[in-house]
């Protein structure tokens, strides 16, 4: 007689939960070199489509419109799905749509089929946290779902540089091409390894209600959104920004993105080893800290004209790029364990909704010409502020009254 199949959430099967997080880690690197695939190749995205910078940069700006609405929209629509199935059809998806992306004869075609490819990082980021949380005991939540979120500072790391390599020789077309291996190859990891019947508790109407209505797990979740929108601003708009402002060539701009992304990965890892001795909270605001304090330096770099003094300035940012998201994750799971998939799925909206407004704004300084470029750090820094200043107050009421958070 066989063996009973073991239970998704027992804590006595630690390697098959490496497995697991091997994927979804591998997963998220496939989502978050696909979310980045745009700002990555834009330079040859606008030479060979014939559009502007600021226009190219919609397909940023409506992308995270979808990701921002469909996640909390998708997680309630499925959230009684078996997470293997769920997650590994959410990858399939954007493995199709971004070959239909590659294929698009021009701007027009190219922006509503992103916008429907890129539903799938709605589902797939919020539901691989909830499904790890899931399957992980309280002890060991943190770190787990920071080291899933790993994937996500590799894909700055591997894949911006890649995307900005190929854009700038092959073509922006074969960058999209390797966001459909990528994907594809991480569908079939996960459908390999992950267990059936892994399923978080789905929410009712009335814990949906209870998270809207909660001011303190809104203003962490609005800290998410703030932050993003700082780093957008100035992001989204970066290979252009090193080419016009810095004249750097192909190879300078992958060394530069090789740079941020190498010490987004460092920031994340010292993330995963100490959050569960710092506090989420405080790491959280830590690393929005830093990455303000990015965007101050960034004026020097410029002044200098130098890019090794451009890729220092931005170590502070690197560092907080992907750790404070993590944090924020774990942070959210902390605070409410049993309404995680929810909060989870709004803290993936906030990502996306700062990702529009951030690359909303950097569109309009540049639409007002050249000098605009010289504005987006600023703009930057001024949407990094308030979430620090949220961060602060939201941690300080969880401190007051932690039972009723």
């Amino acid at each position: 007689m066989s063996s009973p199949a073991l239970s998704p959430a027992r804590a006595d099967a630690p390697q098959r939960h490496l497995g697991v997080e091997a994927a979804l880690l591998y997963g998220n690197f496939a989502i978050g070199c696909g979310v980045m695939v745009v700002a990555g190749s834009m330079n040859d995205l606008v030479r060979s489509l014939g559009v502007s910078v600021a226009l190219a940069g919609q397909l940023i700006s409506v992308g995270a419109v979808c990701m921002c609405f469909g996640a909390p929209l998708l997680a309630a629509l499925l959230g009684g799905w078996d997470r293997r199935r769920l997650l590994a059809g959410a990858l399939a998806w954007f493995a199709l749509g971004h070959a239909l992306c590659a294929l698009a004869p021009g701007f027009a075609l190219l922006l509503p089929l992103r916008a429907l490819a890129v539903l799938a990082a709605a589902v797939f980021t919020p539901q691989a946290a909830a499904a790890i949380g899931h399957m992980t005991t309280p002890m060991q939540r943190g770190r787990a779902i920071t080291t899933i979120f790993l994937g996500w500072s590799l894909s700055s790391v591997l894949g911006m540089p890649v995307h900005a390599y190929i854009g700038e020789t092959l073509g922006w077309r074969w960058a999209y091409g390797l966001v459909v291996l990528l994907s594809g190859s991480g569908a079939w990891w996960v459908w390999r390894v992950m267990p059936d019947g892994v399923r978080p508790p789905a929410l009712s109407l009335a814990s949906w209600r209870e998270v809207f209505t909660h001011p303190v797990l809104m203003a962490i979740v609005a800290v998410t959104a703030l932050s993003s929108a700082g780093q957008f601003t100035l992001f989204a708009y970066v290979a252009p920004f090193y080419r016009e402002v810095l004249g750097a060539g192909p190879a300078a701009i992958s060394g530069l993105f090789m740079v941020f992304g190498a010490f987004g990965v460092l920031g994340n890892l010292l993330m995963t080893r100490h959050i569960d001795r710092v506090g989420a909270a405080r790491a959280a605001g830590w690393m929005v800290a830093a990455m303000a304090l990015g965007m101050l330096l960034w004026p020097l770099g410029v002044a200098s004209g130098s890019l090794w003094v451009m890729a220092l300035v931005m170590v502070p940012w690197a560092l907080g790029c992907f750790s404070a998201n993590s944090a924020q994750q774990a942070r959210l799971s902390q605070a409410a364990p049993a309404l995680a998939p929810a909060l989870m799925a709004l803290n993936t909206s906030a990502i996306y909704f700062g990702q529009a407004a951030g690359a909303g704004s950097g569109g309009l300084l540049l639409g007002s010409g050249p000098a605009g470029y010289a504005a987006l750090s600023w703009v930057g820094l001024a949407w990094l502020l308030l979430a620090v200043a949220l961060s602060h107050w939201a941690a300080r009421r969880v401190a007051r009254d932690p039972e009723h958070v």
